[in-house]
């Protein structure tokens, strides 16, 4: 950190949503040329102190200075006047729109009367920096994710942003475009500008700041540089005399040799605007086996998960759940046959935003809980402590509105309900996207438990690492076909690599 006055501060930040204290913070600060990590666990806070920064949520105590002076932050257009940007998980671009279109949406200065060429002229200087090599005519819905969070970043260089705040801008891209990302952050330091980089990935944080705040409960309770920084002290400090759940030895792969609990016979899905076509499709899944689903995002993924679930019903082939044929069956039904989906984007599809937690629990349960015209919620909520118990998660906040709490704490409640009764079969989408160190490595050990006990598991990862430790196969997904199947002994990144970029197919 130089000697500069700080870009952007904050002093005593105080924020409650009802109970619940969200942040407690003393002191946090950015200058100008460096990249501060904000680090910690799910629920720590860093989120909302951010957002506060951003004017998203206005703070119960506490002051702002920006360059030194106090200033009021109510909206964020206020925060940008400031020189403040902050680019979200969930992206606020308009598919259907251009990346000019959306650009203009989303800045103060421009007249009434647009001149499309003169902003794409602004827009240039800045997508060059960012490596944003695309038409700014195309729809952004045909952009990558990685393109489209340039975009984003893009909004709020136009917008004259000197302090970028990224949450989580790991989450959305694939491994290979991580580096990326890393790489434009370091030359926009370079040329001054100060960055937050939230994350509770240790190894990113280390890889990229210069400084890494670490938050628990809400307060920031150490800062470091970053060649202070090792492993065993950032972890010590995200959770407390609590540590981590070590990664131990963890159940060997194994074959299994239970019933045919899914199989998908040359399954075709019909073209759908902004689906993957899938095109036949034939696998099999038993009882007590993991079936790891590699393959960069976008290439079909969502769409198998759909089918099984019956979610998107296929244009040909069949589809059985455990010797039955399920083609057409309904969701309900699949549901209630022992199927349980732990989707990548809980806030769009597990939840209601507007529903407390315990609300939401009881949704999809059929009438597992019904108790005459009401609930038997006293049941609910003891099945849930023992899920709760199993994930080894921090006890849930029955009466919190889903639609406060963060991503990786609404993907625990969603966790906790779908694995709360012993499914036969666990369709998982990136289940470990938003989730800390010991919230991920708790998931992974309950699907190798499931595996053990019985159930099939479908799991999609872009986390190869993860796949090698868990799958007893692997398969990768291209362009909505299998494009490889793999068996532990090749479980290499440099074997698995060619199938999911399209140099070489496998099996």
């Amino acid at each position: 950190m130089t000697g500069a006055s700080p870009l952007l501060e904050a002093r005593g930040i105080v924020k409650r949503f009802g109970p619940l204290l969200a942040n407690d913070v003393a002191a946090f600060a950015v200058t100008a040329g460096e990249v501060v990590a904000l680090l910690g666990e799910n629920g720590a806070g860093k989120s909302t102190l951010c957002k506060i920064l951003y004017g998203y949520y206005r703070p119960d105590a506490g002051e702002i200075r920006v360059a030194g002076r106090p200033v009021a932050i109510a909206s964020p257009r206020d925060a940008r006047r400031f020189g403040i940007g902050m680019v979200f998980q969930n992206f606020s671009l308009i598919p259907a729109l251009t990346v000019w279109e959306n650009a203009a949406l989303f800045l103060d200065d421009l007249s009434w009367a647009i001149n499309p060429a003169e902003l794409c002229r602004r827009m240039r200087r800045h997508a060059d920096r960012l490596r944003l090599a695309v038409d700014p005519r195309l729809p952004v819905g045909r952009l990558s994710v990685g393109d489209r969070q340039k975009v984003e970043i893009l909004k709020q260089l136009l917008a004259g942003a000197r302090v970028l705040i990224l949450d989580e801008p790991t989450k959305v891209l694939a491994p290979q475009e991580v580096d990326g990302l890393f790489r434009t952050l370091a030359e926009l330091r370079d040329d001054g500008y100060g960055l937050i980089f939230i994350s509770h990935k240790l190894r990113e944080a280390m890889a990229c700041a210069d400084r890494i705040a670490v938050m628990r409960q809400g307060r920031i309770v150490g800062t470091l540089a970053s060649g202070e920084a090792g492993e065993a002290t950032l972890l010590g400090l995200m959770f407390g005399d609590a540590p981590p759940l070590p990664s131990g030895s963890p159940l060997a792969p194994q074959s299994a040799s239970g019933e045919i609990a899914l199989e998908l016979d040359g399954i075709g899905t019909a073209p759908d605007i902004g689906a993957v076509t899938l095109r036949d499709l034939s696998l099999r899944l038993l009882s007590g086996e993991i079936l790891g689903v590699a393959g960069v995002s976008g290439n079909g993924q969502r769409e198998l998960a759909e089918v099984i679930l019956g979610l998107r019903r296929p244009s040909g082939g069949a589809k059985r759940l455990w010797g039955e044929e399920a083609t057409q069956w309904s969701a309900a039904r699949i549901r209630g046959r022992g199927v349980a989906s732990i989707p990548d984007d809980p806030f769009a599809l597990a939840a209601v935003p507007a529903l407390t937690v315990r609300e939401n629990l009881v949704l999809g349960s059929g009438r597992r809980y019904r108790a005459g015209l009401g609930f038997d919620w006293p049941r609910l909520v003891a099945d849930m402590d023992a899920s709760v118990a199993r994930l080894r998660f921090p006890p849930l906040s029955y009466e919190a509105r889903a639609a406060v709490l963060s991503g990786g704490n609404l993907q625990r409640v969603v966790l906790a309900r779908e694995l709360a009764h012993d499914p036969k079969l666990i369709v998982a989408l990136y289940p470990t996207r938003g989730l800390d160190t010991r919230g991920a490595e708790a998931l992974r050990g309950l699907l190798r438990r499931s595996r053990a006990a019985g159930a099939a598991v479908l799991l999609v990862s872009e986390d190869l690492d993860e796949l090698f430790a868990v799958s007893d196969r692997l398969i990768v997904l291209r362009d909505g076909r299998i494009a490889g199947t793999f068996l532990p002994a090749t479980f290499r990144a440099e074997t698995v690599g060619p199938a999911m970029v399209g140099t070489a197919d496998a099996s």
